[in-house]
């Protein structure tokens, strides 16, 4: 994250320390299986890898209590690394087949979410470019997130 904005709001869906230690698993993500398995392949992506010799992946991470809070809800066993600062968890693509995973209901609303009446959108020249430009006027507030995105008026 390169926003700290955008990271504190991150935090306050998925919950837990700015500091990546002291994180805990991010609970919103067990709402549904699609949004567990984007979860993981998303995290496979960043710190893991795919097996080449199996069906499966290996998660890394220094932070022990997350691996074994995610080994819980995959139904797999878990043994931190004795030497280093990585453990690793053996993640098999037919883990759902045990039937460990248990949906939880978290609302995603962020606590300064609001829908707002749009009195009127115009188009803006932008003369050269592909695009069409619209112009907004924002009250009460100066921006705001549009799927994930700050959107401000132009200076």
């Amino acid at each position: 994250m390169v926003s700290s904005y955008l990271a504190d709001a991150l935090r306050q869906y998925a919950g837990g320390d700015a500091h990546h230690m002291r994180q805990a698993f991010p609970r919103v993500v067990l709402r549904d299986r699609e949004v567990f398995d984007g979860f993981l392949d998303g995290y496979a992506d960043g710190d893991g890898c795919r097996a080449k010799a199996w069906a499966g992946r290996t998660l890394v991470s220094a932070n022990v209590p997350f691996l074994v809070d995610l080994a819980a809800i995959i139904g797999a066993r878990f043994t931190p690394a004795r030497k280093g600062l990585a453990s690793h968890l053996i993640l098999v693509d037919r883990w759902a087949a045990r039937g460990t995973f248990r949906p939880e209901h978290h609302d995603a609303d962020p606590v300064e979410a609001d829908w707002v009446a749009v009195e009127s959108v115009r188009p803006r020249p932008a003369p050269g470019k592909p695009f069409t430009v619209y112009g907004y006027r924002l009250r009460p507030h100066p921006a705001f997130l549009v799927n994930g995105h700050l959107v401000r008026p132009a200076a």
